[in-house]
């Protein structure tokens, strides 16, 4: 128990220490960083911690944290990257730190699990169990967050994509270029289809061609509709109708997502008939057991 409250007692002075070192009143800049703005060539401040300053614990623990939490992740199935996810929903989090925020539930949740199994006495196989369940559970729990995040993504995407390749498909028709139909779709409207244009836009500003751009946002989507899209919009500078290809791929699209939903409202229909049939299986299997057990004690009897 003296272990135990000496161990606690540690974690907390350390975690205390690295959260104390981001407020202002406690962890002081030093004189040559508060000087650095107004140095020649020094126009941005430097991004240096302290020795126990919560930057140099994310650089030491960072990589660790990144290379131990893909090989669990890949260990449970996950198989996608986790930095094509995170771009996928346009998350502010890179790999890393989204892998350091996951090390720190992890933390967390072993210490809850270690302090609750004392706390409350438990077995020693319960509490082994509790201690490290909970931090594999707080691990998949945001790997999960993450998984679900993806796919929702991904499928507002494929629902919003046929209005938006019929956008594409009218102006064009109406004399837009690529890059302004683009522009014009990703300014008017505020889904996930047009945030995702917005980044294929900046792309283009940064120096890659149309055509790379928009196979870039195929390849992260992942949907196939998507797909489809950019193979007919590479063909910009080939094809002289290019609207009205758009049109029938903008119509492919629709009666994909028609297809899909009549599949889910089957699937639904057929949902509602699994209580409806155990309902009336279980009286029917009773009243047939009360005759047949009626005529097995008949037979033994006679």
């Amino acid at each position: 128990m003296t272990r135990l409250f000496v161990l606690s007692g540690l974690v907390l002075w350390v975690g205390a220490t690295l959260l104390l070192s981001t407020t202002r009143w406690f962890a002081r800049r030093p004189l040559t960083e508060r000087l650095r703005p107004y140095t020649p060539g020094g126009l941005a401040p430097g991004k240096g911690g302290g020795l126990l300053s919560l930057e140099s614990f994310r650089d030491v623990v960072g990589p660790v944290s990144r290379g131990v939490g893909e090989q669990v992740a890949r260990l449970f199935g996950v198989s996608e990257d986790l930095g094509i996810r995170l771009t996928r929903i346009h998350s502010p989090l890179d790999v890393t730190a989204f892998r350091v925020r996951q090390l720190g539930w992890v933390v967390a949740a072993f210490g809850l699990g270690a302090l609750a199994s004392v706390a409350l006495g438990l077995p020693v196989p319960v509490g082994i169990l509790l201690t490290f369940g909970a931090p594999l559970l707080a691990f998949l729990l945001l790997e999960q967050q993450i998984s679900a995040a993806s796919k929702r993504w991904q499928r507002s995407l494929f629902l919003e994509l046929p209005v938006v390749s019929e956008q594409i498909g009218l102006l064009l028709s109406a004399g837009y270029s690529l890059s302004g139909a683009l522009a014009r779709v990703a300014q008017r409207s505020n889904g996930v289809c047009a945030r995702d244009i917005s980044r294929v836009i900046g792309r283009v500003r940064q120096g890659l061609s149309e055509t790379d751009a928009l196979r870039e946002w195929a390849a992260l989507a992942d949907v196939d509709g998507v797909d489809r899209l950019v193979h007919v919009l590479a063909l910009n500078r080939e094809a002289s109708d290019l609207g009205r290809l758009i049109s029938e791929e903008a119509r492919a699209i629709r009666r994909d997502v028609h297809r899909e939903l009549l599949e889910h409202i089957e699937r639904r229909g057929q949902q509602v008939w699994i209580p409806v049939t155990v309902a009336t299986l279980i009286p029917g299997v009773i009243f047939l057991a009360v005759p047949f057990t009626q005529a097995l004690s008949l037979f033994s009897g006679s």
